[in-house]
């Protein structure tokens, strides 16, 4: 079997991604690696050791997120659920308790370095509802501008089968879409994508860099491996598939000894997938031909030539809402004249961007009685037409 690059023909090769170059950094760690399998507590050695790695990532001007698994796996030997399989209610009990645990291994291996923790807890249901995307994606970008490291998991305690992401894999991809991340790194039990499986297979082939995600490279994914773990490689290509789609360069990377972030850094042996080029404008693209505008928002001269230099629209500048629409929903962008200048999703619904129409951001919170964004449509939610 040939090494599946994938490159065009005559095209020339892209540049394999580098942590050292990546300015927003999610970082996918499993329950083998957090938790002792003899003891069931949290391996706190090596948690110190990656919070070391997320200091000096940081020190290089980078913000990184951790989406940890582990909240089960700590809980099991304490309420008696040692058997492998559990039923939804045992597994959500078991991540009630578990997730105090974890965050406190978290928050005390970060603290050491001088960080922050902060727990995030998600569903599949807050990355596929615009108004809760929205929602969490702004409070993760406020968290990291605040100088925070978010320590992301699944919300086991109230989600159904049905809205469960059920392995990390998937989530952290989606956390990566989320933010716009430069980089998400899959820590694991093996350095990488082999041709087949290397445990079975002793011609089995490295595969350094995958530059895209053929159908060939898909059928490489495996059954889960045993233990705790609930993801295999076959989910690490899915989340492959999603977070390069997204424009986000991934690694799958070897965790198990401390200091694995340092160790992708100093060149060890990793598969890098590397992002779609066109993956960055994909979200603009849904948003400019996929959503069919709920609204509109009649603006001045001084906001249109706003938007044509690239900034969000201010409440100052609306002269006129037409439609109604929910907080998420994409709207219409007019000139004056009736010209179409962009499409976006609106931080407000219809009947609050009414009340502060015209008003400067400052006064937002006192028109409405709380305070939200400082802009009704941000740059990143806007297309122009």
């Amino acid at each position: 079997m040939s090494r599946p690059r994938a490159r065009r023909d005559n095209a020339a090769p892209m540049a394999t991604p580098s942590l050292a170059s990546a300015k927003r950094i999610v970082v996918k760690i499993g329950s083998a690696l957090v938790v002792d399998p003899g003891t069931a507590a949290p391996r706190a050695e090596w948690l110190a050791s990656v919070a070391a790695d997320a200091a000096r990532l940081r020190a290089g001007g980078a913000e990184v997120v951790l989406v940890s698994s582990g909240a089960v796996a700590l809980a099991r030997h304490a309420l008696g659920l040692t058997r492998r399989a559990l039923r939804l209610e045992e597994k959500q009990a078991a991540a009630a308790v578990g997730q105090i645990r974890l965050a406190g291994a978290w928050e005390s291996a970060l603290a050491a370095h001088g960080m922050t923790a902060a727990q995030v807890l998600l569903t599949l249901e807050d990355s596929e509802d615009r108004r809760r995307y929205l929602n969490a994606r702004e409070t993760l970008k406020t968290l990291l501008h605040l100088g925070c490291v978010p320590v992301i998991n699944e919300n086991d305690t109230v989600a159904t089968a049905e809205i469960r992401f059920g392995d990390n894999d998937r989530l952290a991809a989606r956390v990566a879409e989320m933010i716009e991340a430069d980089a998400l790194v899959l820590l694991s039990d093996i350095d990488g994508l082999y041709t087949a499986d290397p445990r079975r297979d002793p011609e089995a082939r490295h595969i350094p860099v995958v530059e895209r995600l053929t159908e060939e490279v898909m059928a490489m994914g495996g059954d889960p491996p045993p233990g705790y773990s609930s993801g295999g490689m076959r989910t690490k290509l899915i989340a492959a598939r999603i977070a390069t789609g997204a424009g986000c360069a991934m690694a799958i990377a070897l965790g198990k000894a401390p200091h694995p972030l340092s160790a992708v850094l100093e060149g060890a042996r990793t598969t890098w997938f590397l992002p779609s080029p066109e993956g960055r404008s994909a979200r603009k693209s849904w948003i400019a031909g996929s959503l069919a505008p709920l609204g509109r928002l009649v603006v001045d001269e001084g906001a249109a030539r706003a938007l044509a230099e690239g900034r969000s629209l201010l409440p100052a500048g609306v002269r006129g809402v037409e439609g109604e629409f929910e907080r998420g929903d994409a709207v219409s962008v007019r000139a004056p004249d009736g010209r179409e200048l962009a499409r976006g999703l609106s931080a407000y619904d219809s009947d609050s961007v009414r009340r502060i129409a015209g008003r400067r951001s400052a006064e937002i919170e006192a028109v409405l009685g709380w305070r939200g964004r400082d802009v009704i449509i941000h740059r990143d939610d806007m297309v122009l037409v």
